[in-house]
């Protein structure tokens, strides 16, 4: 059955598949993105409740003179002398001020503070029923603003995983030509066009990396990812992951080092996913890192794990951004201008495809001196591979 959603434009109905609403016609992932910010504001700050002081603070004087018990002159009085005591330091309760001057009797001073004190309790259960109540309908607004929030992350996600399938059609229909005009099997074609044609394919088998990331990062969004563990060697895993790499190495002058002491023994893992992980890892120590710099693969056995480390001598990352680096989206240098590419999203599908496997992602660097990386995986006790 096909998932439904509603449009943060015109709420009209939507299925999980439409990037465009066909009832308003705007963009499901932009209108998100606005609406969740629209949603955030209303709760950026809380509401004030006031309470008044009266409600508190009785004031004894009126309220006698209010139940005539009291005249207004003889209040007057007893508050005058009650501010002279006090200018001199001598602070008089008002109410003890009265009956020592026979405006009224200790009885009459005990029934009003009763009645005050009833009044009191009153005003202050009052106002905690209301103060009850402005929580239930707060607890109600905030609960409606989670499930409206999530309903807009996965309109996102959806937008996320629907244009990456829809790009890789094209792209597909793209390498074809572009491998048979490189190989002349449409006809004879100049040096300067294949060097152009290199070039395209370069730009493609980045643009194909990217898209891959996006599927990879929206399956993980939705909760769709599967990880198939089965006994695979050692060596298959870093054989995968470095074929790409080793071209990559080799363009920017960089040591590609490989120490795999056990290459038969056998983990269990998902070899796609976690060929893929090493994959990034080993991209990232080439990327960031100088000509003539070196990556070394690990791959090294203690008490019934397989270590994987990946370790190279480039520009390294501070110890308080450590952290940082897994999450989605995020790159440490942000600007328009930065040096390095990315979508910012690989080392956070790492992290999520690593713990699926049960483990941990393990990061260590230092600046200027390289970055190592580290995940272990259980051995597959009397596998050979």
């Amino acid at each position: 059955m096909q998932e439904t959603y509603t449009c943060p434009n015109c709420n009209s109905e939507v299925d999980s598949s439409t990037m465009i609403c066909e009832h308003c016609g705007v963009s499901l992932a932009i209108a998100a993105v606005l609406a969740e910010n629209e949603v955030a504001k209303k709760f950026a700050e809380p509401t004030k409740i006031v309470i008044s002081p009266e409600i508190l603070v009785p004031r004894l004087g009126d309220y006698l003179v209010e139940r005539g018990m009291l005249s207004l002159t003889n209040l007057h009085k007893a508050l005058e002398y009650q501010k002279q005591q006090s200018d001199a330091g001598n602070y008089i309760l008002l109410g003890r001020i009265l009956v020592e001057n026979d405006y009224i009797t200790q009885s009459t001073l005990d029934t009003a503070i009763t009645e005050q004190i009833v009044i009191l309790q009153d005003a202050l259960k009052m106002s905690n029923n209301e103060l009850e109540e402005r929580v239930h309908e707060r607890t109600a607004e905030l609960q409606a603003a989670l499930h409206k929030i999530t309903e807009l992350n996965q309109l996102k996600t959806n937008f996320i995983s629907n244009i990456s399938h829809e790009l890789r059609t094209p792209l597909t229909h793209m390498i074809g030509y572009l491998e048979l005009l490189r190989d002349q099997s449409l006809g004879p074609i100049t040096e300067d066009q294949i060097h152009a044609m290199n070039v395209l394919l370069k730009s493609y088998n980045r643009l194909h990396s990217l898209i891959d990331d996006l599927i990879q990062f929206s399956m993980l969004s939705q909760g769709e990812m599967s990880i198939k563990q089965v006994p695979i060697t050692t060596s298959s895993i870093i054989e995968n992951a470095t074929g790409h790499a080793s071209n990559t190495a080799n363009k920017k002058d960089i040591n590609l080092v490989i120490s795999n002491a056990n290459p038969a023994t056998c983990v269990y893992a998902d070899i796609d996913k976690i060929s893929w992980v090493l994959g990034e890892l080993i991209e990232n120590g080439i990327k960031f890192n100088n000509a003539g710099g070196k990556v070394l693969v690990k791959a090294t056995e203690e008490k019934g794990v397989i270590s994987f480390q990946v370790i190279d001598n480039g520009i390294g990352i501070a110890k308080e951004q450590l952290e940082e680096i897994f999450v989605p989206f995020h790159q440490l240098d942000g600007s328009s201008t930065r040096r390095y590419g990315g979508t910012g999203i690989g080392l956070s599908l790492a992290k999520q495809i690593i713990e699926a496997h049960g483990s941990q992602l393990k990061a260590h660097s230092v600046i200027e001196k390289g970055s190592s990386f580290e995940f272990k995986l259980p051995k597959a006790e009397g596998e050979n591979g």
